[in-house]
């Protein structure tokens, strides 16, 4: 299929239609960026206490960043012919609301602006080793789906989010706070990039039909539905048995055995996939992955309050 160059015939919006541009950041991912930057700071009070300012603005660069991501998301799955009015799991704002594609394309860059001039505020308050990092991750945010090969077209994926919006986020939300990396802070960062990385396989197994259409290679595709569907299973008890691990070696606090609350969301995110291969009905489950992400991360966070107590 050639790329397509103007939208569809779809109604225009106007600027007062701010739920399509809310929509169009894909509200339901920014949880994955939210989580990390808590737990990497829940995880610096021990060390050094908060720096609330260098808190806010790791937070909001994270999620504007995310949000940027998704919206080259947008734009390149469009221009390659991936997404159409019927597509289930994107935005919309171009083919169901008549937004240019350039607008897109550049509501992203200037979301990157912005985030740029949180990260030279951080900088200026930890260490301008950090702006090294954020260069190479808002990269790898435009690479994911832009670029002649894009991540999301590979079967690195979810290795790639997960490394990113997973560990380093972690690790980054620490490092400011503390100005040091720790074993743990490293040993806890673990499980989120498991469960950010099930976000990603969740979206492929959804998706697995219509991308192996157009040629993509992913994870899903390479291991079949049902391989795919064991991975993201496994990858959920890996990430429970990690802080079992953890909490019985020592390294954290008993109370972070609270994540095992999140453990329904986990098995409702499996069974939702088994026998289904129908995106709209695999949505129920690709939300409860997502879910499990963020409950597990705020459980996490508040067992380690908790546990400073």
């Amino acid at each position: 299929m050639q790329p397509q160059l103007q939208p569809s015939s779809s109604p225009s919006v106007t600027g007062s239609d701010w739920r399509v541009w809310w929509q169009l950041t894909r509200p339901h991912t920014l949880t994955a960026a939210f989580a990390p930057v808590l737990l990497g700071t829940a995880l610096a009070i021990e060390t050094s206490g908060i720096h609330w300012g260098l808190f806010l603005a790791m937070l909001i660069a994270s999620l504007l960043i995310q949000a940027a991501t998704n919206m080259f998301n947008e734009y390149y799955d469009y221009v390659r012919g991936l997404d159409n009015e019927n597509s289930i799991g994107i935005g919309g704002a171009i083919v169901r609301h008549g937004i240019k594609p350039k607008t897109v394309l550049n509501l992203a860059f200037s979301l990157y602006g912005i985030s740029v001039l949180l990260g030279v505020y951080i900088c200026m308050n930890s260490s301008w080793w950090v702006a090294a990092v954020g260069v190479i991750s808002l990269a790898a945010g435009y690479l994911y789906t832009g670029g002649p090969l894009p991540i999301a077209y590979t079967p690195f994926g979810e290795l790639v989010a997960g490394f990113f919006m997973g560990v380093l986020i972690i690790l980054i939300s620490f490092y400011i706070q503390t100005g040091t990396i720790t074993e743990t802070s490293v040993l806890v960062s673990v499980p989120s990039f498991l469960l950010v990385g099930a976000i990603l396989l969740a979206n492929n197994i959804r998706d697995l039909d219509g991308d192996k259409e157009f040629g993509r290679k992913t994870l899903a595709i390479l291991l079949g539905r049902k391989g795919a569907i064991r991975l993201l299973a496994g990858m959920f008890i890996i990430s429970y048995g990690w802080v079992i691990g953890l909490i019985i070696t020592g390294v954290v606090s008993p109370w972070l055995a609270l994540v095992a609350l999140s453990i329904p969301k986990a098995i409702k995110a499996t069974k939702g996939f088994i026998g289904k291969s129908n995106p709209l009905q695999m949505m129920p489950a690709m939300a409860a992955t997502a879910q499990t992400n963020t409950i597990f991360g705020f459980l996490l966070s508040i067992g380690i309050f908790i546990g400073l107590i």
